[in-house]
This record gives structure tokens, sequence and C-alpha cells, in this order.
């Protein structure tokens, strides 16, 4: 395998610090971008030359593009982009924060614009190129109380990657969308901050918050493991569109796809019947049928 240009964003910690440590030890040079990226070259110093660090607030349209401008003049190309950077905070809709709910927003999804954004034109240039955007299983699923901006901001982010991956197939650009479940990082721990939870909601947000959130047993998934399956994966000639990580990832996508098929398909005469040429009115599901 040839050596590749990364750019990882959210590379001090978790899941991105994981992804420079897998990327370099098979040989590849990476651009590690973080909002303090001080400790990185220290910490990857037997990488030598391999590893550059650079500063980065994804929020920032301006410093996303002179970010990658920076790993362009010094590596002439970027060959596999992930946009990894995000942070999740808990609170009910009804009583977050209104900045809050929109700062989240700001990184976990306008952060992804503006980085890919930024990249884009090198990309179509190469005419080659890998993009990985770090979800989560609850930006296909969705539904956990508590962390709306988070789950909202990764429904977006799989929006904007299906637009972007048809977009760029034509200069031989790939998307790939990976959806893990949960893993040892610090992304319920010191990443997150965990607002007042009203009684009224002790029931799903706090019950969530003590079950998952708040677990002495630790999250099942090894971010170690994670990384590297994501760079054996890039090295494919073909990528899958989302890639699952976690036992709870792939149990939860097949069971919402199974759920969402027996749905459809239980109201496909109603859905049809909307249009001109079909019958109407046709007769609602029976009351229990695939809700």
């Amino acid at each position: 395998m040839s050596q590749q240009i990364w750019f990882i964003t959210g590379s001090s910690r978790g899941l991105g610090h994981a992804l420079v440590t897998a990327a370099l030890e098979a040989g590849h040079v990476v651009v590690a971008t973080a909002r303090r990226p001080e400790t990185l070259a220290e910490t990857f110093k037997e990488y030598g030359d391999r590893i550059h660090p650079l500063a980065l607030d994804v929020t920032s349209a301006e410093a996303a593009r002179d970010a990658v401008e920076a790993a362009l003049e010094r590596f002439g190309r970027i060959d596999v982009l992930v946009n990894n950077a995000g942070y999740a905070n808990v609170s009910p809709i009804e009583t977050s924060d209104d900045d809050d709910f929109r700062a989240q927003f700001e990184t976990n999804f306008w952060g992804v614009y503006h980085v890919t954004k930024a990249a884009l034109p090198a990309l179509r240039r190469q005419r080659a190129g890998t993009v990985v955007q770090i979800s989560s299983i609850g930006g296909r699923v969705g539904g956990s109380p508590g962390i709306a901006s988070y789950q909202a901001a990764k429904f977006a982010v799989d929006g904007f990657s299906r637009v972007l991956a048809t977009e760029t197939a034509p200069f031989g650009v790939r998307v790939m969308v990976v959806e893990p479940s949960g893993f040892a990082t610090d992304w319920a721990g010191s990443s997150m901050t965990v607002h007042p939870i009203p009684d009224a909601y002790d029931e799903t947000v706090g019950a969530m918050n003590r079950r998952v959130r708040q677990s002495t047993d630790g999250a099942a998934g090894d971010p170690r493991r994670a990384a590297e399956i994501i760079v054996r994966t890039v090295h494919r000639d073909r990528v899958p569109t989302h890639l699952l990580l976690g036992a709870n990832a792939a149990t939860m996508a097949l069971d919402h796809s199974r759920g969402q098929l027996a749905e459809a398909t239980a109201w496909e005469a109603v859905s049809r019947s909307a249009d001109f040429s079909e019958p109407y009115p046709a007769p609602l599901p029976p009351e229990g049928t695939a809700a």
C-alpha cells in the first residue's frame, strides 16, 4: 500500500487519537488537527515528520480553509479526510439552553461542512480521495433521550454525505459514513456536560444517563480496534457507504431496518394512494400493525 496523506480532525483524544495512531502505524503521514494540538507532536515524536499537528477550530470556515491549505502546502495532496471532531451535552429538549444546543450543532454538523468544503477543490483536482465522516449509530436510529442536538447533527451529516457522495463520485472521490455504538473514549466523560435534568424527564433522559453515560461497566467498544478497522477499510478499492462499528451498532441497525421495512410495507397502499393515478381511498392498516 502506497503512503497516504491523512487529515484528521479532533485528533487529541478518543477515536481521533486512535485513528492518528493507526494511520501512522500503517505507514501513512498524518495531519492531526485539534483546538490545542501542542501535545500531539510530543506524543507521536517517534514518527518524526510523518506527524504534522495543526491547530483547528472546525466551527470556523476560515480556519478550516487555512488548515487544509497548510496541509496542501506541506504535502501537496490529501488522500484521506476524516471528520471526527464532535461532542455531546445532555439536556432534555424542553430545558436545553439554546446557545448550547446551537454550539453543539456548530461543531457536529457545520464543522464537517466547513472542513469538507475546504478540501473539495483539492480532492476534485486530484480526482481521488476518501472522505470519512465519523457519525454514530444514533445518526441512523436516533431517539436517545438527552442528546437531541448531537443526534440531529449526525442525521444532518448523513444526509449531507449522501449528496456529497453523488456529486463527487465522477471525480473518483469516495465517501464513507462511520456509525459507532459506545466506545471506551471520554465522549461521555470529560467531553460531556450533563445539565440539570427535571424530575419530569427522569424516566427518559435521567434513566438513559444513569444506564449508559454513568455506567461503571464502561463502553463495549475498543477505539484501537475501531481505528484499525477504518484504516484497513480505507485501503480497499471499494468502501461501504456506511460502516457500522460495534456489536450494539450492528444489532440496532439491523433491528431498525427491519422495523422500517415492515412499516413501509404495511402502509404501502396508503402511501401510493396519495398519487392521482392510484386507487383512493386506501384502507388504513389494522391498529397494532407496524406502528
